[in-house]
């Protein structure tokens, strides 16, 4: 009954989880679930870490707010440490990805309008993206299934067929301010772009004035084993949102840029009540810690190693299941051969917990805190996921 006092947004799975601890959840019921979902690649160092506990704890008996009237010494240690770690010279906090989509949106259309250019404020983006749920960031994805009933799409995003260079040409004109692209389109079924593309279309943005954005909302903050998903490329942007990780599932967001792509953002043209709040930037600091330390990225990537060698055999053995393997790091995507859903719900009967996405792809998105054993663990219930769909199979076809 007190599900109906809620809006009707959400197909919930029937599944209350009461605690969690790194990177298992527990039912009411005592249940313990894999968590290879991690509430969408946001709880990047796992449930309940010491380290980030212990931060937010501190700063809950100083002050949990500030208005950004104010000077924030937290947002001003947690910028020099993402610039320092980054292309980046300046950052703005938010609470969400949407939110740090928005502004990185913003910012490259006031960079146009401050250099002269106000015409110049339609961004290229991609077939397939996702880009969050605000009226601006749907407009940005352009998919149809989240823009329709609420009014005209907003003006100003071009889409065009991801991976297609030529059609990222012909879309440019005397209005294109900017090109937004995640390095890996994690809704749109764990397709990666390649390090080719990216760095033809920083090679596209130099020579015609245009401003590139990076989507890295489910991809940064060791997601990929780098600290960001287009450090493989090499290619750097001159505006990136980030959020998910950077919380570890506290509420954290933020657009970082180059101090020239930020020039047009002067005081007055953007603001947020709770972004860059005391408690956000304790906990994000305190999960830069972790995911910073030595080592631990290396981890990541060792982890995935076996986690991608685990899959590669699983698809061999169960081609009736599993179509392909896809992703970088620990944002791997399994495309199903039968409907993604019912690969989904076979993964939860086996206590393991995924995320859909497009292109009938389920998403396997642990904790950057897993290790080679709860990763071999996650695989073996995968293989009773897979047994049990193909015994299923069986019977219907006998």
């Amino acid at each position: 009954m007190a599900e109906a006092a809620l809006y009707d947004t959400y197909s919930r799975a029937p599944l209350r989880f009461e605690r969690g601890e790194g990177v298992w959840l527990i039912t009411e019921a005592g249940e313990r679930y894999l968590d290879f979902g991690a509430g969408v690649a946001v709880t990047s160092v796992g449930h309940g870490h010491p380290h980030v506990v212990g931060a937010l704890k501190e700063q809950a008996d100083k002050v949990w707010h500030l208005s950004n009237i104010y000077e924030i010494p937290g947002q001003e240690l947690l910028a020099k440490r993402l610039t320092d770690a980054t292309f980046a010279d300046k950052v703005f906090f938010t609470n969400s990805g949407a939110e740090a989509l928005e502004c990185a949106i913003k910012t490259a259309r006031r960079y146009q309008y401050s250099k002269g250019h106000p015409e110049r404020f339609h961004i290229i983006t991609f077939e397939g993206a996702f880009h969050g749920r605000t009226l601006a960031t749907i407009a940005a994805g352009g998919q149809e299934k989240y823009l329709e009933g609420f009014g005209p799409k907003a003006p100003g995003f071009d889409q065009v067929p991801f991976g297609d260079l030529d059609a990222v040409r012909a879309a440019i004109t005397s209005e294109t301010a900017a090109i937004l692209i995640e390095p890996i389109q994690g809704e749109g079924g764990v397709r990666p772009a390649t390090n080719e593309f990216l760095k033809a279309l920083r090679a596209i943005c130099d020579e015609h004035g245009l401003l590139l954005i990076y989507d890295e909302v489910q991809t940064g903050v060791g997601r990929t084993g780098k600290l960001f998903a287009h450090e493989w490329s090499g290619a750097t942007p001159d505006i990136m949102a980030v959020a998910k990780g950077i919380g570890g599932g506290f509420p954290l967001g933020a657009c970082l840029a180059t101090a020239e792509a930020a020039s047009g953002m002067k005081a007055g043209t953007h603001g947020s009540t709770y972004g860059g709040n005391p408690l956000a930037m304790a906990v994000g600091g305190a999960v830069l810690d972790v995911v910073l330390a030595d080592g631990f990225l290396q981890q990541v990537r060792d982890v995935s190693l076996v986690f991608r060698q685990g899959l590669a055999s699983l698809k061999d053995r169960y081609p009736d299941i599993i179509e392909d393997v896809r992703g970088e790091g620990l944002l791997l995507g399994v495309k199903a051969a039968v409907p993604s859903s019912e690969l989904l719900q076979a993964i939860r009967d086996a206590h393991l917990l995924g995320v859909p996405a497009g292109d009938n792809v389920v998403r396997l998105l642990p904790p950057l805190v897993v290790t080679a054993d709860e990763a071999r663990e996650g695989l073996v219930r995968l293989e009773h996921a897979a047994e049990s769909l193909r015994a299923s199979k069986a019977k219907k076809t006998a």
